[in-house]
């Protein structure tokens, strides 16, 4: 390659990650063909990208994008993605399948550098809809009771009101 596709490769790859939440480097040595077919089509799937690039170019690119990159040593593959928790996710699941390939070499996460066990953390965590719905039903909870309470109040308010016009009735005052 001339120095021109170069810094084109560079600045393409510095624009996706001006756009990126989070940055994974992982080492994707010991991953045969098929394997990394197999990581990319998963990764895409999930709205990811993996991008196969030269460690200085790879490092220019990420300084280019106005974060600071850790020096990358061996075969580097990065992880381009928007949500962090879907991007370690498939990682962490395609890892599992794959004899603990590819390794997480760690990574940026919205400009702050994160370490392989916070990517595995980050792996754990519930996705953002299982989130949303567990947030949903949290609050739904206490709305249920406190309409459940608020009609029992109307409720014995009525009986009331009917017990008093039933006796006014009686005594012949309604």
């Amino acid at each position: 390659m001339n120095r021109t596709e170069k810094q084109g490769l560079v600045d393409e790859l510095s624009t996706k990650i001006k756009g990126a939440k989070v940055l994974y480097y992982t080492d994707f040595t010991g991953l045969n063909v098929k394997g990394m077919t197999e990581l990319r089509r998963r990764l895409r799937k999930a709205g990811v990208e993996y991008v196969v690039i030269k460690n200085t170019l790879a490092a220019r690119a990420v300084n280019d994008s106005g974060l600071v990159s850790t020096r990358l040593r061996g075969p580097t593959g990065m992880v381009i993605a928007k949500d962090p928790v879907a991007a370690a996710k498939v990682l962490a699941d395609f890892a599992k399948e794959f004899e603990q390939k590819p390794e997480v070499k760690g990574g940026l996460l919205e400009g702050t550098a994160i370490n392989t066990a916070q990517v595995k953390r980050l792996a754990s965590m519930p996705s953002r809809e299982q989130m949303l719905s567990q947030l949903a039903g949290g609050l739904q909870t206490p709305l249920g009771a406190l309409v459940g309470a608020l009609s029992g109040m109307l409720s014995t308010f009525a009986g009331a009101l009917s017990a008093l016009h039933a006796q006014r009735e009686a005594s012949g005052q309604g």
